[in-house]
């Protein structure tokens, strides 16, 4: 059996790679960059629009979770073009899966960030 880091210093390496992972795609996914200044500006603008703390998490949430579902739609796009580049049922489905889940994730933010804005400013 292999015995790995453990404690802080696996806290440590862990962060690393995880630092690593978002400045790959960074780097290499302009929608992961788009995503990054949408959340920016949203972020900026939920401190004005909440009224309550629970409206500022609502508002919030969903700008971390699409961060997160776009990291794991790239990730997939990686191992799938690693796999080879010619057409293949299972790799389009696998991709326009993990492009659905983004999909989803901005509606998510469409609807809180309206439903929201229609209690707070009307």
């Amino acid at each position: 059996m292999k015995m790995g880091k453990t404690g802080i210093e696996r806290l440590i390496h862990a962060t690393g790679y995880s630092m690593k992972g978002i400045r790959a795609c960074w780097d290499n996914e302009t929608a992961f960059r788009q995503d990054v200044m949408l959340t920016s500006v949203l972020f900026f603008l939920s401190f004005f629009l909440a009224r309550t703390v629970e409206q500022w998490l609502l508002l919030v949430f969903p700008l971390f979770i699409i961060l997160m579902v776009e990291l794991l739609n790239s990730a997939i796009e990686n191992v799938v073009d690693r796999i080879g580049h010619e057409m293949h049922d299972l790799s389009g489905r696998a991709k326009d899966m993990g492009s659905a889940a983004v999909l989803f994730c901005l509606i998510l933010i469409a609807l809180t960030w309206s439903a929201i804005a229609w209690k707070n400013l009307i």
